[in-house]
């Protein structure tokens, strides 16, 4: 497979390209943020000329969360605009487009996990700009594929294991909220679907997320338990309590039902607390 890797100084971005390059079947070309700027159309049709990709993986996005309720025009940039251009560049090759969304573009306001068909309703920016980038890609290129994750976590970039290890590195109690939920997503292992979903081209959209599912205060409990670092200091508090609070709003249920893998008969990823007990003793010897 000849591949067009963009996003790929991320946390997913990079296990994705480490995936493609060990099993020396695929041509790689993995593009950072710094060498390209997916909002950029002139470029990413001229990357895509060039190249020639038979598939298209954009692991890109503006993922500040926070900030996006500020820069609201990057936000849209980026994450909407961004995969407009990757959808003409991969209709003018003939690739395959996979693209990387969120738990986001719900309002977590359901009792049940979302499923793929389920109502969009975001209530962020962040969410609304990645809700466009969905659009975008599946009415620009019939055949595309949109995997939404969830509170992803692993080896490279900022995330919650390791905020939570640095902080319970220290003395003192750590403050978690316990009424938002979700499933934890570790990128090594939502990388792993992405390429196999990817190399078979399957079109539509897949929730993709590790099995199990927990609140940031329970999450952070179990980094603190895999860790050795005493759990018991966690305390848990509630969304509102926070201070200062968040500019963005967090959906309080972000749990993502899997269905169309487990609909067409593909295995799901395994529970969260088999990549966690991996991922911190990685990131512990390192």
């Amino acid at each position: 497979m000849r591949a067009l890797l963009t996003g790929a100084g991320g946390q997913v971005g990079r296990e994705v390209e480490e995936l493609l390059l060990s099993s020396r079947q695929h041509e790689v070309l993995a593009l950072s943020h710094s060498e390209l700027d997916i909002s950029d159309r002139e470029r990413d049709l001229q990357i895509c000329g060039e190249w020639r990709p038979e598939v298209i993986i954009n692991a890109a996005a503006f993922t500040a969360v926070d900030a996006c309720e500020a820069e609201i025009d990057k936000a849209f940039a980026v994450n909407a605009i961004g995969p407009r251009n990757l959808a003409e560049g991969a209709r003018m090759v003939g690739a395959h487009l996979l693209h990387i969304s969120t738990d986001y573009v719900f309002d977590g306001e359901s009792p049940l996990p979302y499923r793929e068909w389920d109502e969009t309703r975001p209530r962020s920016v962040y969410g609304r700009s990645k809700l466009a980038g969905e659009h975008e890609v599946l009415a620009g290129l019939p055949g595309a594929a949109v995997v939404r994750a969830s509170w992803i976590s692993g080896r490279y970039g900022s995330n919650m294991v390791k905020t939570v290890l640095r902080l319970g590195a220290k003395s003192g109690e750590l403050r978690f909220v316990d009424d938002q939920r979700g499933c934890p997503t570790f990128a090594d292992d939502l990388a792993a679907m992405v390429v196999r979903l990817a190399v078979a081209r399957l079109p539509g959209v897949f929730h993709v997320t590790n099995q199990g599912e927990t609140t940031w205060y329970g999450f952070a409990q179990d980094v603190l338990a895999a860790a050795g670092l005493g759990p018991e200091r966690v305390i848990a508090v509630k969304t509102h309590e926070l201070s200062p609070p968040r500019p963005a709003p967090r959906p309080a249920n972000s749990v993502l039902d899997n269905a169309a893998l487990r609909l067409l008969g593909v295995p799901l990823l395994p529970d969260y607390h088999e990549p966690l007990e991996r991922t911190v003793k990685h990131l512990m010897a390192s």
